[in-house]
């Protein structure tokens, strides 16, 4: 009998994922003694929680074994070999971080705007609006934007919140 246990949607690079948690829980419960699967970067690539994983697996006699990269923890060599890989799939996220921290920093030295542009909102609308007694996420809404945008709206915030006390 086996179990599949696929975080779709999910990010590789977090430590808690539905699936994975659940992955967890039932080796804690015994219902396996391998874990395999097809490409050991797809469980984890944090080596901190590769080796906490392994350990934890370790402890409860699961044995891990990656189908591509012909690893089975069960071997000494096996989980020298995985610990290795491990070390080497953080090195290439590290990198890929300091990419793209470095284009961010270049496009900013160089008077890129980072952010999305302001939305301007029409002021006397949103006072037309407001003094219809419209909350502020109707207000939002009729307006296309957030609630934030409507609450830090220049010199509207605290109108804003003065017709929340008016028009509760």
């Amino acid at each position: 009998m086996y179990y599949e246990y696929v975080d779709i949607g999910h990010s590789g690079a977090k430590d808690s994922r539905p699936q994975l948690n659940r992955l967890m829980a039932d080796a804690k419960r015994r219902r396996f003694d391998t874990v395999l699967v097809w490409k050991f970067d797809r469980f984890a690539r944090s080596v901190k929680h590769l080796v906490n994983s392994l350990y934890e697996f370790k402890a409860l006699g699961i044995d891990f074994v990656s189908l591509t990269e012909g690893i089975d923890t069960s071997t000494p060599l096996g989980e020298a070999m995985f610990s290795i890989i491990g070390a080497m799939a953080q090195l290439e996220r590290d990198l890929i971080r300091e990419r793209v921290t470095a284009g961010m920093r270049r496009a900013r030295d160089k008077g890129k705007a980072l952010c999305r542009p302001k939305k301007e909102i029409d002021h006397r609308e949103l006072t037309r609006l407001r003094d219809n007694g419209l909350s502020v996420g109707k207000i939002a809404s009729s307006l296309g934007v957030s609630r934030a945008t409507i609450y830090n709206y220049n010199g509207v915030k605290k109108r804003v919140l003065e017709m929340a006390t008016i028009y509760p």
